[in-house]
Protein backbone atom coordinates (compact mmCIF):
# COMPACT_ATOMS: atom_id res chain seq x y z
CA UNK A 1 0.00 0.00 0.00
CA UNK A 2 1.19 3.57 -1.39
CA UNK A 3 2.30 5.21 2.16
CA UNK A 4 -0.10 8.49 1.20
CA UNK A 5 -2.95 5.83 1.20
CA UNK A 6 -4.24 7.65 4.81
CA UNK A 7 -3.81 10.96 2.85
CA UNK A 8 -5.79 9.30 -0.16
CA UNK A 9 -8.79 8.21 2.50
CA UNK A 10 -9.03 11.66 3.91
CA UNK A 11 -8.91 13.04 0.40
CA UNK A 12 -11.70 11.01 -0.12
CA UNK A 13 -13.37 12.14 2.98
CA UNK A 14 -12.71 16.09 1.89
CA UNK A 15 -14.18 15.46 -1.51
CA UNK A 16 -17.02 13.51 -0.38
CA UNK A 17 -17.79 17.05 2.15
CA UNK A 18 -18.14 14.68 5.33
CA UNK A 19 -14.83 15.90 6.84
CA UNK A 20 -13.02 19.62 5.90
CA UNK A 21 -9.33 20.91 7.01
CA UNK A 22 -11.20 23.60 9.13
CA UNK A 23 -12.83 21.31 11.31
CA UNK A 24 -12.36 19.91 15.23
CA UNK A 25 -10.53 16.73 14.25
CA UNK A 26 -9.78 13.85 17.08
CA UNK A 27 -7.10 11.18 16.29
CA UNK A 28 -7.78 8.08 18.79
CA UNK A 29 -4.42 5.53 19.12
CA UNK A 30 -2.36 8.32 16.87
CA UNK A 31 0.61 9.64 16.81
CA UNK A 32 3.51 11.07 15.36
CA UNK A 33 2.75 9.87 11.33
CA UNK A 34 -1.07 11.02 12.16
CA UNK A 35 0.27 14.48 12.83
CA UNK A 36 2.52 14.42 9.97
CA UNK A 37 -0.11 13.69 7.32
CA UNK A 38 -3.41 15.38 9.19
CA UNK A 39 -0.12 18.30 8.52
CA UNK A 40 0.55 18.23 4.83
CA UNK A 41 -3.38 18.20 4.41
CA UNK A 42 -3.76 21.57 5.95
CA UNK A 43 -5.90 20.87 9.42
CA UNK A 44 -5.21 23.18 12.16
CA UNK A 45 -7.85 21.65 14.94
CA UNK A 46 -6.52 18.50 16.29
CA UNK A 47 -5.55 16.43 19.30
CA UNK A 48 -3.67 13.23 18.95
CA UNK A 49 -4.83 11.22 21.72
CA UNK A 50 -3.47 7.65 22.59
CA UNK A 51 -2.45 5.45 25.64
CA UNK A 52 1.29 5.53 25.53
CA UNK A 53 2.79 6.31 29.34
CA UNK A 54 6.01 7.12 27.71
CA UNK A 55 4.72 10.55 26.31
CA UNK A 56 5.67 13.15 29.04
CA UNK A 57 5.00 16.32 27.33
CA UNK A 58 2.20 18.00 26.39
CA UNK A 59 3.55 19.31 22.86
CA UNK A 60 4.73 15.79 21.87
CA UNK A 61 2.67 16.30 18.81
CA UNK A 62 3.03 20.22 18.01
CA UNK A 63 2.00 22.04 16.42
CA UNK A 64 -1.71 19.63 17.49
CA UNK A 65 -2.68 18.89 21.11
CA UNK A 66 -2.13 16.33 22.84
CA UNK A 67 -4.13 13.87 25.41
CA UNK A 68 -3.97 10.66 27.35
CA UNK A 69 -7.21 8.46 26.37
CA UNK A 70 -8.02 5.25 26.33
CA UNK A 71 -9.82 4.73 22.64
CA UNK A 72 -12.33 2.36 24.26
CA UNK A 73 -13.35 4.77 26.99
CA UNK A 74 -13.12 8.65 25.68
CA UNK A 75 -13.70 11.10 28.54
CA UNK A 76 -14.99 13.48 26.00
CA UNK A 77 -18.75 14.36 26.10
CA UNK A 78 -20.83 13.85 23.15
CA UNK A 79 -20.18 15.44 19.61
CA UNK A 80 -17.09 16.67 21.00
CA UNK A 81 -15.32 16.87 17.60
CA UNK A 82 -16.65 17.79 14.45
CA UNK A 83 -14.84 14.13 13.17
CA UNK A 84 -13.01 11.20 14.48
CA UNK A 85 -9.91 9.54 13.05
CA UNK A 86 -8.03 6.45 13.36
CA UNK A 87 -5.29 5.03 11.71
CA UNK A 88 -4.46 1.46 12.06
CA UNK A 89 -5.43 1.91 15.92
CA UNK A 90 -8.45 -0.09 16.34
CA UNK A 91 -6.58 -3.51 16.44
CA UNK A 92 -4.70 -2.75 18.92
CA UNK A 93 -7.90 -2.43 21.53
CA UNK A 94 -8.85 -5.38 23.57
CA UNK A 95 -12.50 -4.29 21.75
CA UNK A 96 -12.01 -2.51 18.91
CA UNK A 97 -15.85 -2.11 18.50
CA UNK A 98 -16.22 -0.36 21.60
CA UNK A 99 -13.45 1.54 20.26
CA UNK A 100 -15.17 2.61 17.27
CA UNK A 101 -18.41 3.10 19.68
CA UNK A 102 -16.42 5.75 21.40
CA UNK A 103 -15.25 7.60 18.23
CA UNK A 104 -19.04 7.93 16.70
CA UNK A 105 -20.19 8.93 20.01
CA UNK A 106 -17.84 11.93 20.62
CA UNK A 107 -17.90 12.70 16.57
CA UNK A 108 -20.33 15.41 15.62
CA UNK A 109 -20.20 14.38 11.66
CA UNK A 110 -18.19 11.51 10.79
CA UNK A 111 -15.78 8.89 12.16
CA UNK A 112 -13.17 8.07 9.32
CA UNK A 113 -10.87 4.80 9.83
CA UNK A 114 -8.10 2.69 8.27
CA UNK A 115 -7.84 -0.30 9.37
CA UNK A 116 -6.72 -4.06 8.32
CA UNK A 117 -9.45 -5.57 5.76
CA UNK A 118 -10.61 -9.46 6.02
CA UNK A 119 -10.07 -11.25 2.64
CA UNK A 120 -9.89 -14.43 0.67
CA UNK A 121 -5.96 -13.33 0.05
CA UNK A 122 -5.57 -12.39 3.62
CA UNK A 123 -7.05 -15.56 5.27
CA UNK A 124 -4.65 -17.11 2.58
CA UNK A 125 -1.70 -15.31 3.32
CA UNK A 126 -1.76 -15.79 6.98
CA UNK A 127 -2.31 -20.00 5.97
CA UNK A 128 0.90 -19.95 4.39
CA UNK A 129 2.67 -17.91 6.85
CA UNK A 130 2.73 -14.41 4.67
CA UNK A 131 1.21 -12.66 7.42
CA UNK A 132 0.46 -12.87 10.92
CA UNK A 133 -2.89 -12.87 13.44
CA UNK A 134 -0.99 -11.54 16.09
CA UNK A 135 1.21 -8.42 15.65
CA UNK A 136 4.81 -9.63 17.54
CA UNK A 137 6.24 -7.55 15.56
CA UNK A 138 5.18 -4.41 16.45
CA UNK A 139 6.62 -5.86 20.07
CA UNK A 140 10.01 -6.27 18.81
CA UNK A 141 10.20 -3.01 17.23
CA UNK A 142 9.12 -1.18 20.16
CA UNK A 143 11.81 -2.81 22.11
CA UNK A 144 9.47 -5.88 23.06
CA UNK A 145 7.30 -3.26 25.87
CA UNK A 146 5.35 -1.57 23.96
CA UNK A 147 2.97 -1.45 20.70
CA UNK A 148 0.95 -4.44 21.55
CA UNK A 149 -2.98 -4.71 22.79
CA UNK A 150 -3.77 -1.71 24.96
CA UNK A 151 0.46 -0.30 23.55
CA UNK A 152 1.58 -3.36 26.04
CA UNK A 153 4.31 -5.92 25.39
CA UNK A 154 1.52 -8.43 25.09
CA UNK A 155 1.15 -8.75 21.07
CA UNK A 156 -2.43 -7.99 19.84
CA UNK A 157 -4.78 -9.66 17.67
CA UNK A 158 -4.89 -8.41 13.74
CA UNK A 159 -8.98 -8.02 13.97
CA UNK A 160 -9.83 -7.17 10.39
CA UNK A 161 -13.04 -5.85 9.40
CA UNK A 162 -15.43 -6.43 6.18
CA UNK A 163 -17.55 -3.95 4.95
CA UNK A 164 -20.51 -5.76 5.73
CA UNK A 165 -19.17 -6.26 9.18
CA UNK A 166 -19.13 -2.01 9.45
CA UNK A 167 -22.97 -1.41 7.52
CA UNK A 168 -24.27 -3.87 10.37
CA UNK A 169 -22.24 -1.83 13.74
CA UNK A 170 -23.24 1.68 12.24
CA UNK A 171 -26.95 1.14 11.69
CA UNK A 172 -26.92 -0.35 15.11
CA UNK A 173 -25.11 2.52 16.87
CA UNK A 174 -27.86 4.93 14.90
CA UNK A 175 -30.86 2.92 14.00
CA UNK A 176 -32.58 6.54 12.27
CA UNK A 177 -31.38 6.34 8.85
CA UNK A 178 -29.85 4.29 6.07
CA UNK A 179 -25.83 4.81 6.94
CA UNK A 180 -23.79 6.93 4.91
CA UNK A 181 -20.64 4.36 4.33
CA UNK A 182 -17.93 5.08 1.40
CA UNK A 183 -14.71 2.93 1.08
CA UNK A 184 -11.19 3.76 -0.28
CA UNK A 185 -9.28 0.01 -1.06
CA UNK A 186 -5.93 -0.44 -0.45
CA UNK A 187 -2.78 -2.81 -0.11
CA UNK A 188 0.40 -2.88 2.51
CA UNK A 189 2.83 -6.07 1.97
CA UNK A 190 4.08 -7.00 5.48
CA UNK A 191 7.65 -5.83 4.42
CA UNK A 192 8.70 -4.91 7.96
CA UNK A 193 7.34 -8.43 9.56
CA UNK A 194 8.91 -10.78 5.78
CA UNK A 195 12.60 -8.54 6.68
CA UNK A 196 12.62 -9.55 10.37
CA UNK A 197 12.54 -12.67 9.78
CA UNK A 198 15.27 -15.50 10.12
CA UNK A 199 13.94 -17.52 7.33
CA UNK A 200 15.85 -16.22 3.89
CA UNK A 201 13.05 -17.35 1.58
CA UNK A 202 10.71 -15.06 3.38
CA UNK A 203 13.35 -12.08 3.39
CA UNK A 204 13.65 -12.68 -0.47
CA UNK A 205 9.98 -12.24 -0.30
CA UNK A 206 9.58 -9.16 1.08
CA UNK A 207 12.24 -8.12 -1.67
CA UNK A 208 10.72 -9.28 -4.52
CA UNK A 209 7.38 -8.67 -3.36
CA UNK A 210 7.05 -4.52 -3.75
CA UNK A 211 6.18 -4.88 -7.23
CA UNK A 212 2.44 -6.79 -6.85
CA UNK A 213 1.18 -4.03 -4.59
CA UNK A 214 0.25 -2.24 -7.96
CA UNK A 215 -0.92 -5.08 -9.89
CA UNK A 216 -2.94 -6.71 -7.28
CA UNK A 217 -5.02 -3.15 -6.77
CA UNK A 218 -5.64 -2.60 -10.27
CA UNK A 219 -7.10 -6.31 -11.01
CA UNK A 220 -8.72 -6.89 -7.34
CA UNK A 221 -8.82 -3.77 -5.43
CA UNK A 222 -11.27 -5.66 -3.04
CA UNK A 223 -8.63 -8.39 -2.24
CA UNK A 224 -6.92 -5.63 -0.26
CA UNK A 225 -5.90 -6.27 3.31
CA UNK A 226 -6.44 -2.59 4.20
CA UNK A 227 -9.34 -0.17 3.21
CA UNK A 228 -10.63 3.27 4.37
CA UNK A 229 -14.26 3.50 5.84
CA UNK A 230 -16.15 6.77 5.82
CA UNK A 231 -19.20 6.66 7.86
CA UNK A 232 -21.14 10.12 7.80
CA UNK A 233 -22.93 10.54 11.14
CA UNK A 234 -24.90 13.30 10.27
CA UNK A 235 -28.47 13.20 8.52
CA UNK A 236 -31.70 15.66 8.09
CA UNK A 237 -34.95 15.05 8.62
CA UNK A 238 -35.65 14.17 5.23
CA UNK A 239 -33.02 11.05 5.67
CA UNK A 240 -35.19 9.42 8.75
CA UNK A 241 -37.26 6.61 8.24
CA UNK A 242 -40.43 6.79 7.69
CA UNK A 243 -41.32 5.22 11.07
CA UNK A 244 -39.84 8.16 12.84
CA UNK A 245 -40.31 11.87 12.68
CA UNK A 246 -37.75 14.84 13.75
CA UNK A 247 -38.15 16.17 17.26
CA UNK A 248 -36.22 17.22 20.40
CA UNK A 249 -34.03 15.85 21.63
CA UNK A 250 -33.58 13.32 18.78
CA UNK A 251 -36.59 11.15 16.54
CA UNK A 252 -39.14 9.84 17.92
CA UNK A 253 -41.83 7.00 16.66
CA UNK A 254 -44.00 8.31 13.64
CA UNK A 255 -47.72 7.06 15.15
CA UNK A 256 -49.82 7.73 12.17
CA UNK A 257 -47.13 5.98 10.06
CA UNK A 258 -47.15 2.91 12.36
CA UNK A 259 -51.41 3.18 12.81
CA UNK A 260 -51.53 3.16 9.22
CA UNK A 261 -50.32 0.11 8.44
CA UNK A 262 -49.99 -2.29 12.15
CA UNK A 263 -53.48 -2.98 14.04
CA UNK A 264 -52.47 -3.20 17.85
Amino acid sequence: MPEDFYSSVLQAAESAKVIAPTMRVLVVAGGGYDRDILLARGYHDVTISNVDTRIDTPDAYAPYSWSFQDAEALSFENDTFDAVVVHAGLHHCHSPHRALAEMYRVARRAVVLVEARDSLLVRLAAKLGYTDDYEVEAVVANGYVAGGVANSSVPNYVYRWTERELEKFARALDPTGTPYLRYVYGLRLPFQRLAMHKNPAKRLVARLSSGLVGVVQKIAPRQGNYFGAIIRKERDSSALFPWLVSAEPGPVINREWCEARYSR
